[in-house]
């Protein structure tokens, strides 16, 4: 079997709510390329998927989130590329900051959108959440 040895990676999503907004990244040179998600990232080793999220938003637009509950998970099957991916979505609330590009080589801009007008082409995990009827709450 060609794929005996492979495992899903587990991702983390954070879903940051501010005004009824939530906080989207447009994605460069990596899986999902030009497609826009949430600020995120793989799970560390003994990490929890909250500590994961405000390591990932903090290493990634430099703003402050509290409130931090988990909420669902996605299965990303992404097959031209040949990655797989359990992504677990956290919802949190905005503190302070203006979000910053602080990895210039992964995400070009960060801007708002509300849940109801959110920005194509989306994510993987984000087209699967929209297909559970998730919103972030």
């Amino acid at each position: 079997m060609e794929n005996e040895n492979k495992r899903p990676k587990v991702g983390v999503g954070v879903w940051i709510v501010k005004d009824g907004k939530v906080l989207l990244g447009k994605r460069k040179n990596a899986h999902g390329n030009e497609s826009w998600a949430a600020p995120g990232g793989h799970l560390e080793w003994f990490e929890s998927p909250e500590e994961c999220a405000l390591r990932e938003v903090a290493e990634e637009a430099g703003i402050e989130i509290v409130n931090l509950r988990s909420m669902t998970f996605t299965n990303d099957v992404f097959l031209d590329e040949d990655k797989h991916y359990i992504t677990l979505a956290v919802v949190a609330d905005y503190v302070s900051g203006e979000p910053q590009v602080l990895e210039p080589d992964k995400c070009e801009r960060w801007e708002w959108f509300s849940w109801d007008e959110l920005p194509e082409p989306r994510f993987l995990p984000l087209e699967n959440l929209l297909k559970q009827g998730f919103r972030p709450r």
